[in-house]
């Protein structure tokens, strides 16, 4: 296995939407941030109840375990596009309307433990990509939602995302 450290993308390496997510990254080993993120994670969801993870904090909102489940479809989506930049395709990659994900899941019947076993997969299946990529494939270069992005941006947009929607979480529905 080789693990290769993921120099943080430049703002041109990404579209300005993404700067969110990729500011929320601190410096360090992204893939140690990854595992840590799905260890706190899953610690943080454990200590949730169903009945907590059913509720939203504000009408129009999503519940505990949509924004779980979010988190893990856009994982999923990032890295997809992920792996074809860094395997050379060019081929422009779709966008994504996140509600109409989140509506035609149907997370809040499932279990908030359903949703964070998913999650785990999810995260061991991006880890295990990041860890086995050569340097050079994390520079290439391809075209998402009409914007040019570079693998290595995309890596970062997976950990910032996550770490955005946690910081909601406990920021608005966990207090």
């Amino acid at each position: 296995m080789r693990h290769t450290l993921i120099p943080r993308p430049g703002r041109e390496d990404y579209a300005p939407y993404y700067h969110t997510y990729v500011s929320k990254v601190p410096e360090g080993d992204l893939i140690e941030l990854l595992v840590t993120q799905l260890e706190d994670c899953s610690k943080l969801a454990a200590g949730i109840s169903e009945a907590a993870a059913n509720a939203s904090y504000a009408p129009e909102k999503w519940t505990i375990k949509q924004v779980f489940g979010h988190i893990a479809d856009t994982e999923r989506i990032m890295a997809y596009r992920l792996l074809r930049i860094a395997r050379g395709d060019t081929t422009p990659l779709p966008g994504f309307e996140q509600d109409d994900y989140v509506s035609a899941a149907d997370f809040n019947s499932l279990s908030l433990q359903q949703i964070v076993e998913e999650f785990r997969a999810v995260r061991a299946a991006t880890i295990a990509l990041l860890q086995n990529l050569h340097a050079d494939s994390l520079s290439r270069r391809g075209t998402a939602n009409g914007f040019a992005v570079t693998a290595q941006a995309l890596a970062y947009v997976v950990a910032g995302h996550e770490r955005h929607h946690i910081e909601i979480l406990r920021s608005r529905y966990l207090k």
